[in-house]
This record gives C-alpha cells, structure tokens and sequence, in this order.
C-alpha cells in the first residue's frame, strides 16, 4: 500500500513551480491546449532519465563527482538562458502569437523533455525522495521504488496538463493585449534566468 505521505508529498513537489510549470504555462498562453499536453508530455518524460539513475544508483555517482555534476548542471542552466533569450526575442521555443504551426507537438515535447534531462539536481532528488517511502522490511524494493516512479510521474503529467490547459483558457485576453503579451514575455524570460542562477549557484 502507498503510504499517504507519499502522496502528499509528492503532490506538494509537483505543483511547485519549476522550469517545466513555466514552460507548459507559456506554451498554453502562446499555442494553445494541444501544445500545452505535448509541453507537459515532454516535461514529464524528462524526469524519466533521473528516475532511473536513481533506481540504478547512478545518481549517487553524479553527487559524488564535483567535475561531472558541474559540468552538467552549466549545461542546464545555460539551455534555461537560452530559453530566456528566445523568450524575449520572440522567436524559438516559446513564441507568444497565434501561429500555431510555429512548432511542431514533437518539437515543443522535445524543448519539454531537454529542460527537464537536463537539470542534475532532479536526479538527486529522487535518490533522496523515493527511499524514504518504502515499507520496513521491502522484499521488492526495485519493484517499489518502479511503482512510486510510475505515481509521480502520473501525476506530474496530470498537474502539468491542467496547468497547460488553464493557461490556454487564458490566451484569447493575453494575445489580444499587447501589455499583457509584453509583461507575460518579459515574466517568463526572467523565471527562466532566475531559474538558471539557481541552477548554476546550486552546490548539490
């Protein structure tokens, strides 16, 4: 049986905003619901890789050598810059107009999923998050720590969705007005920059 506090943490962590909450937002302000489900797709099967190198032990090799999760999270926060600098440029992953063949579901899942892969820290928290679940005396902790990963990432897709989906209810007021279009621009380039310093100034 899945411990309550299983859930309830791991609901608390999903709908706590993130790079990939403010990704899928501005997706669904700027494309539309559809676009919405395949940022939120994408962002979802990103934290699959971490998952894993938590269930495989990977992740205590990433903690353990500075070089490596250095190097990997300067990657990250410098895909998150970028991201920022398209924002405001108007053009790239998170173009805020009504061209909705501007990208491609595969295409906007893809941005989703790179976000999410590669921010390091996602692996050791879940080497951190998932352990401390398990029942006293788990004969099958491989399978447990499976089920608790199909959960969150079940549930992350449904919050990301909804997120997307309010967000695209909202589009009609913010492409229609062209403050709304500028603040909204500037707010999401300034999470993502925000997000990037973190990122980078991050220690484990």
């Amino acid at each position: 049986m899945i411990p309550l506090e299983f859930w309830i943490t791991a609901f608390i962590v999903v709908i706590a905003p993130g790079t990939g909450v403010v990704y899928t937002i501005a997706i669904g302000l700027g494309r539309g619901r559809a676009a919405s489900v395949a940022a939120a797709l994408g962002c979802t099967i990103g934290i699959v890789p971490h998952m894993s190198a938590a269930i495989l032990g990977f992740a205590a090799i990433l903690h353990t050598s500075a070089v490596l999760f250095q190097g990997f999270k300067l990657l990250g926060a410098a895909y998150l810059v970028y991201l920022a600098i398209q924002t405001l440029r108007d053009r790239g992953a998170l173009r805020f107009n009504a061209d909705k063949a501007a990208k491609t579901p595969w295409q906007t899942a893809r941005t989703g999923f790179l976000i999410n892969i590669l921010n390091p820290k996602l692996s050791i928290f879940f080497l951190a998050f998932l352990p401390q679940f398990f029942p006293s005396g788990t004969p099958d902790a491989l399978g447990h720590m499976l089920v608790l990963s199909a959960i969150f990432m079940a549930m992350t897709l449904v919050v990301f969705v909804v997120y997307g989906v309010f967000a695209a209810a909202a589009r009609t007021y913010v492409l229609s007005s062209e403050r709304a279009l500028g603040w909204m621009r500037r707010a999401t380039a300034l999470a993502f920059g925000a997000m990037a310093a973190r990122l980078a100034l991050s220690e484990v």
